[in-house]
């Protein structure tokens, strides 16, 4: 069996001596086109998803949306944490074109894959940032709905009459809990699926270019 695995290996040795060699300028080419056009990719979905929270948005500002905001105590906090989140996520998209452009230009290996990190770094940041601010949220709507939502008063007063109101609460931060992890993982799973893909091709345009420099 070793003689013979020995024989595969000339026979293939042999077979690379025909094919052509690339020098080190053609294969830091092909890895630098693939790794501006992912990057490219990432910012245009950021520009995508941007405009779709937004429509959303829009879709549910309606003057009705809005009043059940008042009623429920959480309008001016929720308008604070939208105006955080546009912002945030407009510097998030301007860092992704600055990283789009950065490695357009970029002209030796090192500073190929010190964007590449780059890259790789605000990608992480941004994603960390939309669940912070999903959970954030999360936690003060289900907050507004058992405090000041009438559907919720009723159930807190059912529970209080009926002398289970530290149960009611014990499994109400339970299921929150709960539902908020779940909802979590989703979205984790979503940007994984989103960016992942992105983000493990420039890992191994990252590999190669390390192979490149030694």
């Amino acid at each position: 069996m070793t003689d013979e695995l020995e024989l595969l290996k000339k026979d293939w040795q042999n077979k690379e001596d025909h094919l052509p060699k690339l020098s080190y300028d053609e294969i830091y080419k092909m890895i630098w086109k693939k790794s501006s056009s992912i990057v490219k990719w990432i910012f245009y979905i950021s520009l995508i998803e941007f405009v779709f929270w937004a429509g959303i948005n829009i879709i549910f500002s309606d003057p009705e949306s809005m009043q059940e905001l008042k009623a429920m105590h959480i309008y001016n906090v929720m308008m604070v944490l939208n105006f955080i989140n546009y912002a945030v996520i407009l510097y998030f998209i301007y860092k992704f074109y600055k990283n789009y452009k950065k490695i357009s230009f970029t002209d030796s290996s090192k500073k190929l894959m010190k964007t590449i990190l780059d890259v790789k770094k605000t990608v992480t940041q941004y994603v960390w940032f939309n669940l912070i601010i999903f959970t954030v949220t999360l936690i003060i709507s289900i907050y507004g709905v058992f405090i000041y939502g009438p559907e919720g008063k009723k159930i807190i007063e059912s529970a209080t009459q009926e002398g289970n109101e530290t149960m009611f609460w014990f499994m109400i931060i339970l299921i929150s809990i709960l539902f908020t992890a779940i909802l979590l993982v989703l979205i984790w799973l979503f940007y994984k699926l989103l960016y992942g893909i992105l983000l493990k091709r420039l890992k191994q345009n990252y590999n190669e270019l390390k192979k490149l420099e030694v």
